[in-house]
């Protein structure tokens, strides 16, 4: 792929992207955490068809802007405010986070300089921006998947109609609902639920096991 198409295939996915967030937008988790696995992929791929060698201080530049680009992916996601909105993750982000996208483009600015200044010419070519916004997004949706998790909020639905990783963010099911387990619901008229009510609780208990016990 060559620098200017690359160039204008990252201004319109950062467009995109930060369109979407600022609107706010169901979360799906094959662009949150796929998405990014692929445009990484892609920039690593890049690398090797520049035409110069990749030298120690291309690896140096591009690790040190991996890490910065990283930091601000996770900065992102933890901005990110996500909710249910009709059982699915939603998630939009605040105004504030436009400072991410500013320090992110800004430290591309600052990994390219360097770069020329070093004759580092792999770190300093286009093919490195598809490379940076992949690990950056890869960076959010790494804060994004475990707050899911732990909200029990599973991603909206893809195009098929189903939801990615729907076993690690579905919120577990109840069991059945059974006499027994209604009975031992019941608040007793002392008015304290059955498990803080120790001589409650006992009797429910026995008197459980005789109803058990008449009935065979």
């Amino acid at each position: 792929m060559s620098a200017p198409i690359e160039i204008i295939a990252a201004i319109a996915i950062v467009a995109f992207v930060i369109a979407r967030q600022l609107t706010g937008e169901p979360l799906r988790g094959k662009r949150v955490l796929l998405l990014p696995v692929v445009l990484t992929i892609i920039g690593l791929t890049d690398l090797g068809g520049h035409g110069s060698p990749v030298r120690p201080v291309d690896v140096g530049l591009l690790v040190a802007g991996g890490a910065v680009v990283a930091g601000i992916g996770v900065a992102q996601g933890a901005m990110l405010q996500v909710e249910s909105r009709n059982g699915f993750l939603w998630g939009r982000m605040p105004i504030a986070g436009l400072w991410m996208w500013l320090l992110l483009v800004a430290s591309r600015v600052v990994l390219t300089v360097i770069a020329h200044g070093t004759g580092a010419e792999v770190a300093g070519s286009g093919s490195t921006i598809l490379l940076m916004l992949g690990i950056n997004r890869l960076a959010q949706g790494a804060v994004v998947l475990p707050r899911a998790m732990s909200a029990r909020i599973p991603f909206a639905p893809e195009s098929d109609g189903a939801s990615f990783l729907a076993g690690l963010t579905n919120a577990p099911q109840s069991p059945p609902s059974t006499p027994e387990t209604q009975q031992a619901a019941r608040v007793p008229a002392s008015g304290s639920p059955i498990g803080t009510d120790w001589p409650a609780f006992g009797r429910q208990v026995l008197a459980t096991l005789q109803n058990r016990h008449r009935d065979r």
